[in-house]
């Protein structure tokens, strides 16, 4: 598929609308006047003179032409022109498949961040109106939208200009899975690495934490991801943990998660061990219940396991367990998905995360070649639908909501919680609402206005062998926090 872009800058949006109807095409971009294309393509073309603005798209569709225009006046905003150019888009492409997205011509990252926007300004009715008429969003998404927009806004009001939170990163795997693009190392390949890249990361810790208390910051939530943070011993664990209170203040911190994702590497003695050390959240990820499913995905544990990790954490006494499920799954029925959601149910986490597969470009799934096809969109439409009745049924809520590139039926990921027991850094981080200071392999820090949409990023390297080797680089990065709060407060 050639996507033509003309006399615009809007190829990032378009492209990406173009994905959510041929998720299996790739997708050719170019700036480069039409020639004679045989093969299937849009073209897109933005025509502005001293009077109008005129958005031109055509395409060639399985042998079919289609074309769309319209004229705007010549003062209209570039947010509105890529709006309309891109509802130009979908109206042929939804005609063309027969397809309509449920979240219309929405492919960002976090649409409950632009409902919040609209509500500020004009009320929720407004808003609503918004996303049904400007981005065709459908009834289903909106309710979902405005209840989750609700829930988030009652976290985020606890923080305030000195807030911020600390992500602490270990990049370690028992197995990769297939589905899975983060930068982990898995234990086969890399346990070599372990214990050099636990010492520089509790030394990064330390100055960070040096850094941060220079500036009287308010520490809100801890959140050790990966990764799986478990696959380290109970010692590594401790000993992060440890770090992590001894130079940070966390007479403030609301929150402190950590990671079990992966229940083979859950033990009582790491469990009893986070729990003495301050951690009061845990999640625990089956993403399925189904073991022929789980061994597809190349996940190297049993169902079983699953339930005993749990049964083992509550044991211990952990008041506030999460479990993620991974809706779309290959090979995953509607029915296989639907025992899965009951048995969760049936355990009463604390809360449950269910997301969308996405097909991530550098997962095996993709690598190997798996494609995505109406059918799959449809099924997964289903178990989300299902996920959601049952979990409201069973006294949860959604709390957070964000999407991603390339998922299946462009779709959601959403947190649903009990009363009280949302996960605060999930809602911090995906809305961006205060700093998040970053530490280890392939952690980003980024830096937050207050009050405003700026962002200033710092890179940690991604692999743990390039973390080790380069610290110090990472080090000499890490005193720009102290300057840019000196520059912007």
């Amino acid at each position: 598929m050639r996507l033509y872009i003309i006399n615009h800058g809007f190829h990032y949006e378009l492209e990406n609308l173009c994905r959510v109807f041929f998720p299996n095409d790739k997708i050719d971009v170019t700036t480069d006047a039409a020639g004679d294309d045989e093969s299937d393509f849009i073209y897109t073309e933005l025509a502005k003179d001293k009077s109008a603005i005129k958005l031109t798209v055509k395409a060639l569709l399985g042998g079919c032409d289609k074309y769309a225009e319209k004229t705007l006046p010549a003062d209209s905003s570039d947010d509105d022109c890529e709006r309309e150019m891109a509802l130009l888009m979908y109206g042929i492409l939804t005609d063309y498949t027969e397809v309509t997205p449920p979240w219309g011509i929405l492919t960002g990252v976090r649409p409950i961040k632009l409902m919040r926007r609209l509500i500020d300004d004009d009320g929720e009715e407004k808003a609503a109106e918004y996303f049904r008429d400007k981005l065709k969003v459908s009834d289903e998404k909106i309710r979902l939208a405005m209840i989750t927009q609700r829930n988030e806004k009652k976290i985020i009001d606890l923080s305030d200009k000195s807030s911020f939170s600390l992500y602490i990163s270990i990049p370690f795997c028992p197995s990769r899975c297939s589905y899975c693009s983060f930068v982990s190392q898995s234990i086969e390949k890399a346990s070599h690495l372990i214990k050099g890249y636990v010492d520089k990361l509790c030394e990064e810790i330390e100055f960070t934490a040096s850094e941060v208390n220079k500036l009287n910051l308010k520490l809100e939530t801890v959140y050790i991801g990966g990764g799986t943070p478990t696959t380290l011993d109970s010692g590594q664990i401790k000993r992060i943990i440890d770090r992590i209170y001894s130079c940070f203040d966390m007479s403030t911190c609301r929150e402190f998660t950590v990671e079990a994702g992966r229940p083979d590497t859950i033990t009582e003695d790491k469990l009893a061990t986070m729990l003495v050390s301050g951690v009061d959240r845990i999640s625990i990820n089956p993403q399925t219940l189904n073991d022929n499913i789980l061994e597809k995905i190349g996940r190297r544990h049993t169902s079983a396991q699953t339930l005993d990790a749990f049964a083992l954490a509550r044991k211990c006494g952990f008041t506030h367990i999460n479990m993620d499920l991974i809706a779309g799954l290959p090979d995953e029925s509607l029915e296989s998905f639907k025992s899965t959601i009951e048995k969760v149910i049936s355990l009463e986490p604390e809360s449950i995360t269910v997301h969308t597969l996405a097909m991530k470009k550098s997962s095996a799934l993709t690598l190997g070649g798996m494609d995505l096809y109406r059918e799959d969109a449809r099924r997964t439409s289903s178990m989300l639908e299902y996920g959601a009745r049952r979990l409201t049924e069973s006294g949860y809520h959604p709390y957070y909501l964000y999407r991603q590139s390339r998922m299946v039926g462009n779709l959601e990921n959403v947190g649903w919680s009990k009363q009280g027991k949302d996960g605060l850094y999930n809602v911090y981080v995906m809305d961006e609402t205060h700093t998040v200071i970053a530490c280890g392999a392939g952690g980003v820090t980024k830096l937050k206005v207050y009050g405003g949409d700026y962002l200033e990023r710092i890179f940690n390297f991604k692999y743990p062998y390039e973390y080790i080797s380069r610290f110090n680089e990472i080090i000499d990065r890490k005193e720009r926090i102290v300057k840019f709060y000196d520059e912007f407060f």
